[in-house]
């Protein structure tokens, strides 16, 4: 996923599996080092028809060799309209805040982490996360249909009558 030149790491970190019909989701380990030399570095999912690629980022830290000033870090993504929209997202500096803890911050590829103001180097770090649709089995279809018959036996809740004041 990434070029020879960009120090950055996609390893396998975990794998959890929804139940049949929900959606299955993958997580590996990310991180990327930017700095004067590499300012930025685009995340991107496969382009498979049935795959979600996200990038929940949690941590972004200055590295050994940083200097005395402001490290701007902004991401750029889209946003909820499917517009691109970018935002710093940490302002470090090695004398007061060198790290920040993100929590976690969940993208949508395609993601742009950029260097916007200082040197470097800064190192973030989080997960990349695969959500896909996991196939029903037909013994599924049949369960589910046995639950569509009991919802309609089901009566439904009556409203409490209120009583007549005096």
């Amino acid at each position: 996923m990434c070029s020879d030149k960009m120090s950055c790491h996609d390893e396998d970190c975990t794998t959890d599996h929804g139940p049949a019909g929900q959606s299955k989701l993958e997580s590996f380990l990310f991180s990327c080092e930017l700095s004067s030399k590499v300012p930025f570095y685009t995340f991107q999912g496969d382009e498979e028809e049935d795959l979600e690629h996200f990038l929940e980022l949690r941590t972004i830290c200055l590295g050994e060799g940083a200097k005395e000033e402001s490290n701007v870090v902004e991401v750029t993504a889209m946003n909820h309209q499917g517009k691109t929209v970018s935002v710093p997202i940490a302002n470090l500096h090695i004398s007061c805040l060198p790290m920040v803890s993100l929590g976690e911050f969940e993208l949508k590829a395609p993601v742009t982490i950029r260097l916007k103001a200082g040197t470097g180097p800064v190192t973030v770090s989080g997960l990349h996360l695969i959500a896909s649709e996991v196939e029903e089995s037909d013994n599924m279809s049949d369960d589910e249909d046995d639950d569509e018959d009991e919802e309609e036996e089901i009566t439904p809740i009556k409203p409490a009558k209120k009583k007549k004041q005096q």
